[in-house]
């Protein structure tokens, strides 16, 4: 099969929230980075060594149900490498849970790999062990 140029480069992702400087505060303090803008409508997060995230104003968000899939499902998550051991991964779930953070799955973390959470705007995130080699 021949390869084709792709027809764009990837660029952001956009979260909808009620308040988009809260929330990039929130991403900034979970991944780094400084969010930039003025305009009370759309702040920007450049993750450091990643992609952008957006935060685009949104006053009546309904947050997704997670995991729910008949009504008001999800429609994206965000992957987040927690760290490599559960001392890690326990130190990052005290940190996004000081950060404002709403426990959304921790059940069989150690078989799974991950735990669910909400940011403070209701879109769910994991926090993923990530073995390093």
């Amino acid at each position: 099969m021949a390869s084709t140029a792709p027809v764009a480069r990837f660029r952001s992702v956009v979260l909808d929230c009620p308040d988009p400087h809260e929330l990039a505060r929130f991403y900034a303090a979970v991944v780094g980075g400084t969010p930039e803008g003025e305009d009370p409508d759309w702040v920007v997060l450049q993750v450091p060594g990643g992609p952008r995230l957006a935060f685009q104003q949104a006053p009546d968000l309904t947050p997704p149900e997670w995991p729910r899939s008949d009504r008001n499902a999800q429609q994206l998550h965000l992957d987040l490498d927690g760290g490599a051991t559960w001392a890690e991964m326990d130190a990052a779930h005290e940190r996004v849970l000081s950060l404002g953070a709403r426990p959304l799955d921790l059940e069989d973390r150690e078989k799974k790999d991950f735990m669910v959470y909400a940011d403070p705007a209701g879109h769910p995130f994991c926090l993923c062990r990530i073995e390093r080699p």
